[in-house]
């Protein structure tokens, strides 16, 4: 039939429808705990400077919390700021509270708040500055580090589980007091320093601890690591749960994605190339397929970008299916995986430019979620 035209058209008749980092003064008591020595919070109170309160119009305050060196500022760094995992080694310690005003998807602001996780800091968050910390906060991000070969979290030594699962207990109190509907999502991080054979049953010890500590409070857990894809299954989570409308969203890709006739359709954010959402017609035996694809093309933008190039768009075809990464709209790509041979790229294609020309009508409409892609 060759390059067949599609009885279907895009779009349906009618339509679906009818940072800058805050400046804080730095008190003269307040050195670095290494200089302090192992216990010198508790042998000696120290003030730490208030927080800036979040202004409105910043965006949505997301709280990113954990003990010093659980890889808060790292995976930060990998997500939003192009860095290899192999580069977060140069990072330095976040002293108090690294206040970034991010943008995703163009128009959607995360106002993010890198909290330090010293003991000293993470002491004056559930008592002097609680209500300036966690009022207003829409997501808070917990970190804890999985125990290096142990699958039993009561194991642990007092300074890497009881202080961990102490702090995330304030975290979540406080939390209930001051934002009760924000939404918590808990990573249990370098679990590559876990034997294979065990992480998932550390992961689930965890889970299980963390669920404990916070009954009635709205979790997810994630396990993760900076050296794979698993990174990024947790942050496309997290913004997921951001986006305006979604589930509109889901049903034009729905659309798309049987006009195309193809076996999927995807959605990535430009820059971090985070999954948005998707549309599958045919069950995947891959479910961790969308974040590896993610975090190979991040590599690949970032090789080209080695080379003075920029990542435009590429297409894989073999005897089973083709898939095409391809731009989307201003801020978005979006992938298209086909596997009937009858269906021709160039009809893909218009069918795609029919697209961006209905979400362009959508956005103009006044629809949430399309002045974000």
């Amino acid at each position: 039939q060759g390059a067949r035209p599609n009885a279907r058209t895009y779009p349906p008749a009618g339509g679906l429808w009818g940072g800058r980092a805050a400046s804080w003064r730095r008190p003269i008591a307040c050195r670095r705990e290494a200089e302090l020595g192992p216990g010198a919070a508790s042998r000696r109170p120290r003030r730490v400077a208030p927080v800036a309160m979040a202004q409105p119009g910043q965006g949505a305050k997301v709280l990113l919390m954990g003990r010093a060196g659980a890889g808060k500022t790292s995976m930060k760094s990998i997500i939003f700021a192009n860095y290899l995992a192999r580069d977060t080694n140069r990072l330095h310690h976040t002293n108090f509270v690294e206040h970034s005003s991010l943008r995703f998807l163009g128009n959607l602001r995360l106002n993010l708040w890198d909290c330090g996780g010293q003991d000293v800091f993470m002491e004056n968050y559930f008592e002097s500055q609680r209500e300036n910390i966690f009022q207003n906060a829409e997501v808070l991000i917990y970190v804890i580090v999985a125990v290096k070969g142990s699958t039993d979290t009561s194991k642990a030594s007092p300074s890497e589980g009881t202080k961990d699962m102490n702090y995330f207990h304030h975290a979540m109190e406080s939390l209930r007091q001051f934002s009760p509907s924000a939404r918590v999502f808990c990573l249990i991080h370098k679990l590559d320093l876990v034997h294979e054979s065990k992480r998932e049953e550390v992961f689930n010890n965890y889970k299980r601890d963390l669920m404990n500590s916070a009954p009635g409070m709205n979790i997810q857990c994630f396990g993760t690591s900076i050296w794979d894809e698993t990174l990024f299954k947790a942050w496309s989570q997290i913004v997921y749960s951001l986006i305006p409308d979604i589930d509109q969203l889901q049903k034009q890709l729905e659309h798309i994605c049987k006009v195309c006739e193809a076996d999927e359709v995807v959605l990535f954010e430009k820059n971090t190339f985070l999954l948005i959402s998707h549309s599958s017609r045919k069950s995947m035996q891959d479910s961790h397929r969308f974040e590896k694809i993610s975090n190979i093309v991040k590599q690949f933008k970032l090789s080209c970008a080695k080379v003075k190039t920029s990542f435009r768009s590429f297409q894989v075809k073999n005897s089973l299916f083709s898939a095409t990464i391809e731009p989307f709209l201003q801020h978005s790509f979006v992938m298209v995986v086909v596997s009937d041979p009858q269906i021709h790229q160039a009809a893909t294609s218009a069918n795609l430019w029919a697209a961006r020309s209905h979400f362009a009508e959508l956005a103009k409409a006044g629809a949430p979620f399309s002045h974000h892609l």
